[in-house]
């Protein structure tokens, strides 16, 4: 099982979620809620208001999200659905984490709070120039105050 942070629309609650519930795409479990240890801007940008993590760590905000176990069947689904590698890139981060509710085979593997964890997330070094002008977030929820509204795959 790898382990992936989600920060956009992949999250509990967002508009994308139900992908990561589908055991037709593989298995996901939730670990837990953590934040990026290095800053990255976080943006919401183009026609269907997508959240992106620009891949310029050093820059912008630390990022909260939420960290899954998935499987390699759920991660190949993933790289898809996130157009891996052309809209996004899967890399590792490290990630604090701020809860841990996730499964352990021993104690030793459980991450305290405040403990670093590596993750794979989906960030982007394939953007708009125009992009680390946008605002910076450091967490995103798609019914924000920013007013920006996710325009879902179905309706594009």
């Amino acid at each position: 099982m790898a382990q992936v942070f989600v920060y956009g629309t992949l999250k509990r609650g967002q508009p994308n979620h139900q992908v990561m519930l589908d055991g037709t795409n593989g298995s996901s479990a939730f670990q837990g809620r953590g934040r990026t240890v290095e800053p990255y801007p976080l943006v919401i940008a183009g026609q269907h208001n997508i959240p992106h993590l620009l891949n310029l760590p050093g820059r912008g905000h630390c990022v909260a999200g939420e960290i899954y176990a998935v499987d390699d069947q759920m991660l190949q689904f993933l790289d898809e659905f996130e157009g891996c590698p052309d809209m996004y890139q899967r890399t590792l981060v490290r990630i604090e984490v701020l809860e841990w509710e996730g499964e352990r085979s021993a104690p030793e593997e459980t991450p305290a709070a405040d403990r670093i964890v590596q993750c794979f997330v989906y960030s982007t070094a394939t953007y708009s120039p125009e992009w680390v002008h946008l605002p910076y977030h450091d967490s995103y929820d798609s019914q924000g105050e920013h007013g920006l509204r996710y325009n879902p795959r179905e309706n594009r």
